[in-house]
């Protein structure tokens, strides 16, 4: 784990990759190849249902800048420019997407031993501005998220949190919605050997009054190959196999169950994702 308290974005970060990333209940096919000069072109195809979507994201590294430029199969265009360390310790993030010509944003992030700033501006006559700062070490963080909309004058965002970290356990608590939901997130590493962990996020919704509460783990087979599991208090059971069948290509095999609902058919997701 790196020095510093990170950003804002990661205070909670590892339980929730436990509990939720991965799963899905799509088919997805992700390849990636690279040309002699350095550019990177990845294509991805996702079937939902009946919907197929499609996009082709190529990447472009020049020193310490990057160049993504994403089409989709919706006409949009990505542009995404990161220029890491300008100066010790800052990076500086430029996007916009086409045809929107609202969705221009300039961001800088920079990262200290003891605090971890984010602040990002809409590149708009009356523009949303965003700012995240967290102050501590590697062990304890504290910190908040906000965003203005100075076309309505209000807030859009307004979000506090605190983690605590040890050895092998990481604690979160987050108060978000301005205010209306309360969320607290546990990840303990049971063993480094077999990558084992357990976690849990659990949600309280003040306006509804109505929590919710996910549990999880995960465990590596051998160290190609990983299984994940999941359940919820509404009856949602989901589980998920990995494998690394060649270097840095991946198969995932996922599956969700209503257990309240027994009648009804599994979900199925696969993903694909191949690199040279």
């Amino acid at each position: 784990m790196g020095k510093g308290p990170g950003l804002y974005s990661d205070i909670g970060k590892r339980a929730r990759d436990l509990l939720y990333r991965d799963y899905q209940c799509d088919q997805k096919f992700t390849i990636t190849t690279y040309s002699p000069t350095g550019v990177s072109i990845t294509s991805s195809g996702t079937k939902k249902g009946e919907l197929f979507l499609a996009d082709v994201n190529t990447q472009l590294k020049h020193k310490n800048v990057t160049t993504d430029v994403k089409v989709d199969t919706n006409s949009n265009l990505f542009t995404t420019v990161t220029i890491d360390e300008p100066a010790p310790g800052l990076k500086t993030i430029l996007s916009f997407r086409v045809p929107d010509q609202r969705s221009g944003k300039l961001e800088l992030q920079y990262l200290h031993d003891y605090a971890g700033i984010s602040s990002s501006i809409g590149l708009t006559a009356n523009p949303i501005v965003n700012f995240s700062g967290v102050l501590g070490n590697n062990n304890l963080a504290v910190g908040t998220d906000v965003s203005f909309d100075t076309k309505e004058g209000a807030l859009t965002k307004c979000n506090f949190g605190a983690s605590f970290t040890n050895a092998d356990l990481i604690a979160s608590l987050s108060l978000n919605d301005k205010g209306d939901t309360l969320s607290a997130t546990y990840y303990h590493t049971v063993s480094l050997l077999t990558n084992t962990a357990v976690g849990a996020e659990v949600t309280h919704s003040f306006s509804t009054n109505e929590n919710t509460i996910t549990v999880g783990t995960q465990h590596a087979l051998d160290p190609l190959t990983t299984v994940k599991a999941r359940v919820n208090n509404f009856g949602k059971a989901s589980a998920l196999l990995q494998h690394e069948w060649r270097p840095k290509s991946l198969i995932t095999v996922s599956t969700e169950v209503d257990t309240k609902s027994i009648d009804k058919s599994a979900k199925l997701g696969l993903a694909l994702a191949l690199k040279p």
